[in-house]
């Protein structure tokens, strides 16, 4: 086939919904489909090397007031009537909601080509982490229009299916996320890695990784690495990430190693020579890292939502929290950092529970997809019908 990918987020920039594009694009690449990719320029960060699988095309973009590391594409519709008028693809998929995705869908429709969607972020919940509740219900409204105006909808786990069939939107199916299991494994552990983070051979060493914002629950992870720190002062924190609060929290937590951004294997390094994940976010639509964390064999706990709900199976590979008891995902860490058969038999099995999920597994799934989508447009002008579940 012939796709186009929009986006207003993708590598060089990291988080989740970044690098799952760019999992996405690099495999259906190489397995012969023309893949060209519409994302915002981003000459303010390094580049990265090409990548001969996909074709990628920078449009202009500008920073999300308060958060330079994230840009919104500007509207494009013009650019893709030019383009896909030269060279029609067979499905256009966005997979952002900001005004480039929303101008590539008016196009799509203008030209008749089929288009598909991705919900990857729960923006309307951020209203309130950003002090703008009564936002809510306009992001909302904003959202659904989106995504309601494709012909399908793909979203990370069934749970959030459900919900968003609730709220109003249509056509929804599963593309759930994968894991590089080769990457990410126990054997990148490294002592001089922990020896950097001052940690012994039988300290245990506590990670998070994320995007350092307000969605994602901080206070929390802090409250829960002071209730560890009490109960095991052998007890070393690392936090890898970026974003609008890091500076904060290493003023407020000067016990804790922040590194910054780190990606590849560097990455499994750090997650393979710590022993303890915390996962305390509420807003996540699946939770990569969390996945990550369970292929580099740390012993996990989160709130029973997205990936957990999917993976996590308490006290058989890992410790699930009920989503309004706090106080439960604290206690749970605490259990982890003081009892080490717990940790290293959680930890195995942890390995084990995520060894089938690969990306080439979901991705052939959502080829699938495409193609049938694709190939109903191509034999009628109606609008397909609804896809209920995929793989």
């Amino acid at each position: 086939m012939n796709l186009v990918f929009v986006t207003e987020t993708f590598p060089p920039e990291i988080n989740g919904v970044a690098m799952t594009l760019r999992q996405i694009a690099t495999e259906l690449g190489r397995r012969g489909h023309a893949v060209t990719v519409f994302r915002p320029l981003r000459d303010d960060l390094p580049a990265t090397a090409p990548d001969p699988t996909f074709r990628e095309i920078a449009v202009p973009g500008f920073p999300v007031p308060g958060y330079a590391l994230i840009r919104f594409g500007l509207p494009a519709r013009g650019r893709f009537l030019r383009a896909w008028r030269e060279s029609r693809p067979d499905l256009v998929h966005v997979a952002t909601e900001g005004p480039l995705g929303a101008s590539a869908i008016s196009a799509a429709r203008s030209l008749g080509i089929p288009v598909t969607s991705s919900f990857h972020t729960n923006f309307h919940t951020y209203t309130g982490n950003y002090g703008l509740p009564l936002l809510r219900r306009a992001v909302l409204a904003w959202l659904r229009r989106v995504h309601n105006r494709t012909a399908c909808t793909f979203a990370p786990t069934q749970e959030l299916v459900n919900e968003l069939a609730g709220l109003g939107f249509r056509d929804l199916a599963v593309l759930s996320r994968g894991v590089d299991t080769r990457r990410f494994r126990p054997e990148r552990r490294q002592a001089a890695l922990r020896a950097r983070w001052k940690a012994g051979p039988n300290d245990p060493v506590v990670i998070h990784v994320g995007r350092l914002a307000a969605e994602k629950n901080y206070p929390l992870l802090f409250c829960a690495f002071d209730a560890i720190r009490a109960a095991n002062p052998a007890c070393r924190f690392v936090v890898v990430g970026d974003g609008p609060l890091r500076r904060r929290l290493e003023r407020q937590q000067p016990d804790v190693y922040f590194p910054g951004f780190i990606v590849g294997v560097e990455l499994a390094q750090y997650y393979a020579s710590a022993d303890v994940y915390l996962h305390p976010s509420l807003t996540e639509t699946f939770g990569n890292v969390l996945t990550e964390a369970m292929a580099s064999g740390l012993a996990v706990t989160g709130f029973d939502y997205a990936a957990a709900r999917q993976f996590l199976r308490s006290e058989v590979n890992g410790l699930s929290m009920p989503c309004d008891q706090p106080e439960q995902l604290v206690a749970a860490g605490v259990r982890l950092a003081t009892d080490a058969p717990l940790r290293r038999r959680l930890g195995a099995a942890a390995r084990l529970a995520v060894e089938g999920q690969s990306w080439e597994k979901v991705i052939t799934g959502f080829e699938s997809q495409l193609e049938a989508i694709a190939n109903r447009a191509s034999v009628s002008p109606v609008r397909p019908h609804p896809i209920r579940s995929a793989a």
